[in-house]
């Protein structure tokens, strides 16, 4: 409950998570029938970069204030949105990314337990009949509000990874999802700060037989030191065709801009569990 994004917006590993989630959503437009994206640790929406909190870090200017500017390429689309989104005083968050990104027929809901940004959060979407903001528990969520009514969509799975165990409960809501609504795709975004963690969380889906995950991650330097965020990884399970393509363009060209020529920056999407 303690854990603020704001003070996070718009840093390298928010650029990577959202520009990925673009392409995602993108996808799911390339079928005509309705879909509805579950974000379930959603935060306030959008970011004011000018905020005591995000002047604090200035982690932003790391991230997104490095990227902002391109206008070609396989993150145009990111980009474009993200200056629409009125950067660079604001940047947005996944609400607003996907609220941007929805058809009329398409549907969002928003999970978000910190109580103070759900009561933004809940103001911010108050008149948009798209949107529903539920004051919920993200882990209790995927289980009541899936499937969806549409068969089809993206739960976007976000947590803070401030308490022990997000990998094991990240690991537990993919097996979960992954049998009670086979339609539907899985992003799980986790930070990387060592090896070891990470490697327990993709043998934990490897030994719960959860299929067809791919992992997009990038290391800004080599991840040694625990104490720093030294990357971060999107796993997709389930994810649309051409994905995993879209995500390493996507990637490689993230990576000059976001590693600033670190020692062991790299970027790769692999293969975690077969089909």
């Amino acid at each position: 409950m303690n854990y603020r994004h704001a003070f996070h917006a718009g840093n390298a590993c928010d650029v990577a998570k959202h520009a990925l989630l673009v392409a995602l959503i993108l996808a799911l437009r390339g079928k005509d029938k309705p879909f509805r994206v579950l974000d379930t640790h959603a935060g306030l929406g959008s970011y004011v970069l000018a905020s005591a909190e995000a002047e604090r870090t200035g982690e932003w200017r790391q991230g997104i204030g490095r990227v902002a500017d391109i206008t070609e390429g396989p993150l145009a689309d990111y980009t474009a949105m993200v200056r629409a989104a009125g950067f660079p005083d604001i940047y947005p968050g996944s609400p607003d990314i996907a609220r941007a990104l929805l058809r009329p027929e398409d549907r969002l809901v928003l999970c978000e337990l910190h109580p103070e940004d759900h009561a933004t959060l809940r103001a911010r979407y108050s008149r948009d009949r798209q949107v529903a903001v539920h004051l919920r528990d993200a882990w209790e969520a995927v289980e009541a509000l899936t499937p969806f009514p549409e068969r089809r969509g993206l739960v976007l799975i976000d947590p803070p990874f401030e308490q022990p165990g997000e990998f094991d409960r990240c690991a537990a809501a993919l097996a979960r999802l992954r049998h009670r609504f086979r339609a539907g795709s899985i992003a799980c975004w986790y930070p990387i700060k060592h090896r070891a963690p990470v490697r327990a969380f993709h043998t934990a889906l490897r030994d719960a037989a959860v299929p067809d995950c791919i992992t997009a991650e990038l290391l800004l330097r080599e991840p040694t030191d625990p104490t720093r965020l030294n990357g971060c990884g999107l796993l997709v399970a389930n994810a649309p065709h051409g994905f995993a393509e879209q995500a390493e363009a996507i990637l490689a060209a993230l990576l000059p801009h976001l590693a600033a020529g670190e020692a062991g920056a790299a970027a790769a999407v692999q293969r975690i569990t077969p089909e």
